[in-house]
């Protein structure tokens, strides 16, 4: 089928949770997606965050050929090959001892969130004040189930589904101050993005982060670090946390573990992973032997000599080419991000930029109604950086001069 029935059978079928872009993807290769009229489209969108390595990797390829010739799936009541080899691997590159694998962000937050109440529970059974408690940051995201989206800050995500889980509050991001007069005995656990992706590509100060780690560390409470969108790679090395000399005491990490499977892991220390016992926690598919084997696979790419070097290489040159359109441009407020986790902030709406990119051949997406948010794959070169500048300047050019020139620039 091609794009106009598909789009037509999905208005009268499907529940209308997307606002979609007007093509149908049938293929790709490395950076660029394919539609079914032949067209294709330099992709820094990446499958948010998911195609770390592009499409159609031919090592990813290869694994997903075996494996699909053996097991795909055994439940968590059976032993594979895979699943305890990548949590040692796992564990490894993030400093911690424990691994529980789930399917998606959402689902491992949630039980990030079960095992820091109960790892608090165990330090100090139920008693009139006790920690149960998160603190969560202003303009966080951390998923839509029930419990993830009491963590996150937006009301429009919050607001049609009230009340919500009781128990989190909320901190301003990089204020340390405010941080500390939120802190109390009550705390179990503190909930951050290091770079906050849906909320814009904003970045957590180290100064910031320092305090709360060491909040937790006096109170014996948690530190949470959410690496779903800025972990894996996407800031240039395995843990945007890593860049601090943070240790948190739980990590979780989802979107391009498997190479676009569903997978998701919440990494904890020894100690608070003995908070859960069997039964206490589970999941029917999560850490199945398909996914389990290509995010091995995944995890050796990254780890490759120059692999995560190049990422930090791009991801500077994409940057500085940023900040050099900002500079042409008054349009674009702020340049922000790290790696390949990237944002230009406008003055005005950005769906429309969005949509002309995709005519020209480019894929991005909006966050925060004027935040330009660029997640392409790791692969991503220098000279894909100058395609999308080079589509961008006439783009951004013709949008309203008066407009532009209205916010302050900082």
């Amino acid at each position: 089928m091609s794009f106009e029935p598909i789009a037509d059978l999905e208005k009268r079928v499907l529940i209308p949770t997307y606002d979609r872009l007007p093509i149908l993807a049938v293929g790709g290769e490395g950076c660029y997606l394919h539609d079914d009229r032949g067209k294709q489209y330099l992709d820094f969108l990446g499958g948010l965050a998911v195609n770390a390595l592009g499409y159609a990797h031919p090592e990813i390829l290869a694994v997903l050929r075996d494996q699909s010739e053996t097991l795909l799936h055994v439940s968590n009541l059976i032993y594979h090959k895979y699943q305890a080899p990548l949590a040692e691997r796992l564990t490894q590159l993030a400093g911690l001892d424990r691994a529980f694998f789930a399917n998606s962000g959402t689902e491992a937050i949630e039980a990030a969130m079960k095992l820091a109440r109960a790892y608090s529970r165990k330090l100090q059974p139920a008693e009139p004040g006790e920690r149960v408690e998160f603190l969560a940051l202003e303009n966080s995201f951390h998923g839509r189930t029930f419990g993830a989206l009491a963590a996150t800050w937006p009301e429009k995500y919050r607001k049609p589904f009230e009340p919500l889980p009781p128990g989190v509050r909320f901190v301003r991001a990089n204020d340390i101050g405010h941080l500390r007069e939120s802190f109390t005995p009550r705390v179990a656990a503190v909930v951050v993005e290091v770079i906050q992706g849906e909320g814009g590509v904003v970045e957590i100060d180290e100064a910031f982060l320092k305090a709360a780690e060491g909040l937790c560390r006096a109170q014996r409470s948690l530190l949470i670090c959410d690496e779903i969108q800025c972990g894996l790679g996407r800031a240039g090395r395995f843990f945007a946390f890593s860049k601090f000399g943070l240790k948190p005491d739980i990590v979780v990490v989802a979107k391009p573990l498997a190479a676009g499977l569903p997978l998701a892991a919440v990494l904890a220390r020894e100690d608070v992973a003995q908070a859960f016992s069997p039964g206490m926690h589970g999941t029917t598919f999560g850490g199945g032997p398909l996914q389990c084997r290509l995010a091995l696979k995944v995890l050796e790419i990254l780890a490759r000599p120059g692999f995560l070097e190049h990422v930090r290489d791009v991801g500077a040159y994409f940057r500085a080419q940023l900040e050099e359109l900002r500079a042409e441009l008054p349009i674009i407020q702020r340049v922000r991000g790290d790696g390949l986790m990237l944002a230009a902030e406008l003055s005005v709406p950005g769906k429309a930029v969005v949509r002309q990119a995709l005519e020209a051949g480019f894929l991005i997406n909006c966050t925060q109604e004027k935040v330009l948010r660029f997640l392409p794959p790791l692969i991503l070169e220098r000279q894909h950086v100058d395609q999308l500048i080079a589509a961008l300047r006439p783009i951004l050019a013709t949008l309203s001069p008066a407009a532009a020139g209205q916010g302050v620039r900082t």
